[in-house]
C-alpha cells in the first residue's frame, strides 16, 4: 500500500476525471485557484475529485466522493472574466483520506491507488471483444468520424482501456463515478462493454419507432385529409358515420358492464331506438344521457369489507374523544356482521345537537369498513322526485339523490349517510320522507326503482346511516326503520380534551403556527369553553381557537423578534374581548317564592329560576316569559296540587281567592317548554304561599300529576352538567330516571348529591328550609278572616315523609 501524500485539492462540479485521459475544465472557486497555483509552484500535481451534489458552494469532506483521481497540471489559460482554464492529465486514482478546507487553498491526504495488471486470457477476450463493440459505437452511436486506431487505443493495455473508454460514453455523474469506484479492472470492462450494448440496444428501438412513427404520420395526414372530403360529402346528404361509431362504443359498453338481465334487456332497446334516430335530434341526446347514466352505474362493483374490530376501535378512538357508548354500539354493530358475513340489520340514526360529531363518525365507520362514503344532504328537501327523481318526459330530467350518490362512489356498496333526516318538508310535489320508506326498508330496497332509470337496482348492499338533530322531527313511519343513537352535547372537560388533542393543533396548522409558537394554558382553555361559547358541540369553541391563533399570527409577523405567545385567561380578554356568555349560578341565599330547576337545551342545559309572587287580589293568575303551552299546563298542574292539597301544605283555601299570583320565568325572550319544570314550580309557590325559602343550592327537575306523584324526565345528563356548572351541592331527580345516572360521566356526578323522588312532598321536604305545619278545614277559616294573613305563614312542625335513597358522589 502506497503512503499518503498532501496535495492540492480541485473540488469538481460535474465532472468525472477517469486515469490516462487529458480533460479541460474551468476553475472559478478562490480556494482552487489557490491550490492550482500551490501545484504549478511545485510539482505541477494535484488530486481531482468530484462533488456529490453540484450545486454546493462550500464542500465538506461528507460532500465529496471517496475516489478521485491523481495528475498533473499541463498548462493554464486566465480569463477576463477572472476563472481559470486548466488542462489536467490523469495519472492514477487516489482514495481520499482527510480534505482541509480551512486554509487559503484547498488541500487533501490522498493514498494512492494501483490498478491491478491483469492480463490473462479472459482480460484479453474482453478488451478485444469491447474495441469490436467500440468501432459500431462510434460509428452508430456518437457520429464520430475518429476510428478506435485514430483514438490511440487498438494498442492500450487490456487493463487501462475501461478508463479510456468511459469518458465516451453517455453516462451521468452517479454512473461514472461507479466506474470509478470500480478498482478491478476487469469488472470495469464488463460494465463499460455492458454500457455499449445497451446503448446500441437503446438506438436500435429509437430507429424502430422514429420509422414507425414517420410512417403513421404519412398514413394519418392521408386520412385526415379524405376523412375531411367524405365528413363535406355527407354533410351535403345529410347523413355520416358518427352515428355508426356511437352505436358500436354503447355496444361495447352494454357488453362490458354487468348489467341485471333487466337493465340489460332496457339499454338493447335504447341503443336500438338511438341508432334509428338522426345523431342531431333532440330525442337522441335524451337517448344518449339515458344510457350514459344507465351504464354509468357500478352494476356489480363491490369494495371488500374489513370487520377488524381493533383497528374499528382504533379509528373511531383517533378520530372522535368520548362517545363511548355510540362506539361501543357500532363495534358491536360490526362484531355481527362479521359473525354473519354481511351487514345487514337496522339503519342507524345518530341524533345530537349540532356539531356533536355525528357526520365525521359515520365517515370513521366507512373508514374502518374500507369502504366508499358518500353524503347525502336532506335538509330543506321538499320534492319527493329529488329521492326517486324526474321521468324523461320532462325536459332536463334527472336520476334521484339516491342513484346520484351511487354514481359518484363507483361502488354499490357504499355507507351512504343521509344528512339532516330530520329537516325535510312536505310540499305540494310530494312527501320525500315517504320516498325514503322504501330506501331504508331491507325488505324492499333490493327493487328500488329510480323514476328516470325504470330499471330495478339494488340498495341492499348499501350501509346507510342517517343523522338528526330532533328525533321528533323525523316521521313517526321512517323513524321505526331505524335504531335511533343519542348523542348528547359534550360537557366541558370533553371539550377541553377535544380541543387539547385535536382542535388546537389543527388551528396551529392552518394558520401556520409551530407548537411552541402558540401555548394554550388550561386555565384559559377552559375560558374560552365557558365564557365565550355555549353550545353543545365544539364549533364554535375551534372558531375561536382560530380567532386566537390569528391574532397571535398577526403579532409575531410584526415582532419577529418574539418567539411564541403563552395564551392566559388575560391574553384571551385580550384576543376576544368581552366574554359573550355567563353560565347561571346558584342564589347568594335562600329566598321565598325562588326555585332553581334545571331545563335542557340543545346547548347542553341551564338552571332555570322561577319566580313566584302574590298580590292582594282576586284570585288571578299571571305567566310570563314566554312560556310553551306544556310548560303553562305544569303551571296550572302545580297550582291545582297546591290548592287541592292546601291544608296539608299549610295554606288556608280563603288565600286563593284574596291574593293575585304571579308566576315568572326569567330571560324572557328565550322560548322555553316542556313538562319538566313540574317540581320548581310547585316548590316555588308553596314558598310563595308559606313564606318559607327555597333551599338555594337544592335544583329540581321532574313532571308532576295532580296526585304528586313525580315522572320521568330527559336530558338528565345535561341538566346535571348545568347544576354542576351553576355550583349547585343537591339534585333532585324523579325516582324513575335512576337507571339514567349510569351514563352520566362521572366528572359531573362528582361532588353533587342526586336525590330520587318518588312524590312531590319527599321534594318539598328537601326542597324548602322546612316543611309547613298542616293547618285546619279551610271552612274554619271564615272565623278568623282578621288574623288570616298571620296564620298563613305560621310554622309548625309538619308529618315527616320517609327519606328517599340517596346518591352521592364525591
Amino acid at each position: 500500500m502506497a503512503e499518503p501524500m498532501k496535495l492540492p485539492m480541485l473540488p469538481m462540479r460535474d465532472i468525472v476525471v477517469f486515469p490516462h485521459m487529458t480533460t479541460p475544465f474551468f476553475i472559478g472557486r478562490k480556494q482552487s485557484m489557490e491550490a492550482l497555483e500551490n501545484a504549478l509552484a511545485a510539482n505541477r500535481q494535484v488530486f481531482v475529485v468530484a462533488q456529490r451534489d453540484p450545486m454546493i458552494e462550500k464542500p465538506t469532506q461528507q460532500d465529496l466522493f471517496e475516489i478521485g483521481t491523481i495528475g498533473n497540471i499541463l498548462q493554464i489559460m486566465r480569463l477576463p472574466n477572472g476563472t481559470v482554464k486548466a488542462l489536467f492529465e490523469a495519472k492514477a486514482r487516489g482514495r481520499l483520506i482527510q480534505a482541509n478546507f480551512d486554509e487559503s487553498a484547498y488541500t487533501a491526504d490522498v493514498e494512492p491507488v494501483d490498478d491491478a495488471s491483469v492480463s490473462d486470457a479472459e482480460m484479453l477476450a474482453l478488451a478485444k471483444t469491447a474495441l469490436t463493440e467500440l468501432e459500431g459505437y462510434l460509428k452508430e452511436i456518437k457520429r464520430n468520424s475518429e476510428t478506435v486506431e485514430q483514438l490511440g487505443l487498438a494498442n492500450e493495455k487490456a487493463y487501462q482501456l475501461a478508463d479510456r473508454i468511459a469518458p465516451l460514453l453517455n453516462l451521468d455523474l452517479a454512473k461514472k463515478q461507479e466506474l470509478l469506484e470500480t478498482l478491478d479492472p476487469k469488472v470495469r470492462l464488463q460494465k463499460v462493454f455492458e454500457r455499449m450494448i445497451e446503448e446500441a440496444e437503446i438506438k436500435k428501438l429509437e430507429k424502430k419507432l422514429k420509422e414507425r412513427v414517420q410512417g403513421q404520420i404519412g398514413r394519418t395526414q392521408k386520412e385526415y385529409y379524405l376523412n375531411e372530403q367524405i365528413k363535406a360529402i355527407q354533410k351535403e346528404l345529410g347523413t355520416g358515420e358518427d352515428g355508426k361509431a356511437e352505436a358500436e362504443e354503447y355496444e361495447k359498453r352494454i357488453t362490458d358492464t354487468k348489467l341485471s338481465p333487466e337493465a340489460a334487456e332496457v339499454a338493447k332497446k335504447e341503443l336500438k331506438k338511438l341508432k334509428m334516430m338522426s345523431t342531431m335530434s333532440a330525442e337522441a341526446n335524451v337517448v344518449r344521457n339515458y344510457l350514459d347514466t344507465l351504464l354509468g352505474m357500478p352494476w356489480g362493483v363491490k369494495t371488500e369489507d374489513n370487520f377488524d374490530l381493533k383497528r374499528a376501535e382504533q379509528i373511531l378512538n383517533e378520530d372522535h374523544y368520548g362517545l363511548d357508548r355510540v362506539k361501543e354500539r357500532i363495534v358491536e354493530y360490526l362484531a355481527v356482521a362479521k359473525k354473519v358475513g354481511k351487514i345487514k340489520g337496522p339503519i342507524i340514526c345518530l341524533v345530537g345537537p349540532p356539531g356533536v360529531g355525528k357526520t365525521s363518525l359515520a365517515r370513521s365507520v366507512a373508514r374502518a369498513l374500507g369502504r366508499k362514503f358518500v353524503r347525502m344532504s336532506l335538509g330543506g328537501i321538499r320534492d319527493e322526485a329529488e329521492i326517486r327523481g324526474h321521468r324523461r318526459t320532462y325536459i332536463g330530467a334527472l336520476p334521484g339523490k339516491i342513484i346520484q350518490s351511487l354514481r359518484k362512489a363507483k361502488s354499490n356498496n357504499p355507507l351512504m349517510l343521509l344528512d339532516e333526516v330530520d329537516k325535510m318538508t312536505y310540499g305540494a310535489m310530494g312527501d320525500p320522507a315517504a320516498a325514503l320508506l322504501e330506501v331504508l326498508d331491507a325488505e324492499q330496497n333490493h327493487t328500488f326503482m329510480d323514476h328516470y332509470l325504470e330499471v330495478e337496482y339494488d340498495l341492499s348492499d348499501v350501509l346507510f346511516f342517517c343523522t338528526a338533530n330532533n328525533a321528533q322531527g323525523v316521521p313517526p313511519a321512517l323513524r321505526d326503520r331505524m335504531e335511533l343513537i343519542s348523542l348528547s352535547g359534550y360537557t366541558e372537560l370533553e371539550k377541553e380534551h377535544i380541543a387539547t388533542r385535536h382542535l388546537i393543533d389543527k388551528q396551529r396548522e392552518e394558520n401556520g403556527l409551530k407548537h411552541e409558537q402558540v401555548k394554550f394554558r388550561r386555565d384559559a382553555l377552559i375560558d374560552v369553553i365557558t365564557r365565550y361559547t355555549r353550545e353543545a358541540g365544539v364549533r364554535s369553541l375551534e372558531r375561536e381557537i382560530g380567532k386566537i391563533c390569528r391574532k397571535v399570527a398577526t403579532q409575531l409577523v410584526k415582532n419577529p423578534a418574539q418567539k411564541g405567545v403563552t395564551i392566559t385567561p388575560k391574553r384571551v380578554q385580550e384576543f376576544l374581548g368581552v366574554p359573550k356568555f355567563k353560565h347561571d349560578t346558584a342564589e347568594g341565599h335562600n329566598e321565598v317564592g325562588v326555585a332553581t330547576g334545571m331545563a335542557w337545551t340543545a346547548m347542553g342545559g341551564e338552571l332555570l329560576f322561577i319566580e313566584a309572587s302574590l298580590m292582594h287580589g282576586k284570585g288571578a293568575l299571571q305567566i310570563t316569559g314566554r312560556l310553551g303551552d306544556v310548560m303553562k299546563e305544569s303551571v296550572q298542574a302545580a297550582l291545582s296540587f297546591v290548592r287541592s292539597n292546601a291544608n296539608r301544605l299549610g295554606i288556608y283555601s280563603e288565600v286563593f281567592r284574596k291574593y293575585d299570583l304571579h308566576i315568572h320565568f326569567p330571560e324572557g325572550a328565550i322560548a322555553k317548554d316542556g313538562p319538566s319544570a313540574g317540581i320548581p314550580i310547585t316548590a316555588a309557590l308553596v314558598s310563595a304561599f308559606t313564606e318559607i325559602p327555597v333551599r338555594k343550592q337544592v335544583a329540581m327537575t321532574g313532571e308532576i300529576t295532580l296526585r304528586g306523584r313525580v315522572l320521568q324526565i330527559g336530558g338528565l345528563k345535561e341538566k346535571l352538567l348545568a347544576a354542576k356548572r351553576g355550583l349547585i351541592t343537591e339534585a333532585l331527580i324523579p325516582d324513575d330516571n335512576q337507571k339514567d345516572l349510569t351514563e352520566v360521566p362521572i366528572e359531573i356526578k362528582k361532588g353533587i348529591k342526586i336525590t330520587p323522588v318518588k312524590t312531590l312532598f319527599e321534594a318539598l321536604e328537601i326542597a324548602l328550609e322546612r316543611m309547613p305545619a298542616p293547618v285546619q278545614d279551610p271552612l274554619a277559616a271564615e272565623e278568623h278572616s282578621g288574623e288570616l294573613d298571620e296564620k298563613i305563614i305560621q310554622p309548625g312542625p309538619g308529618a315527616e315523609p320517609a327519606k328517599p335513597q340517596v346518591y352521592t358522589l364525591h
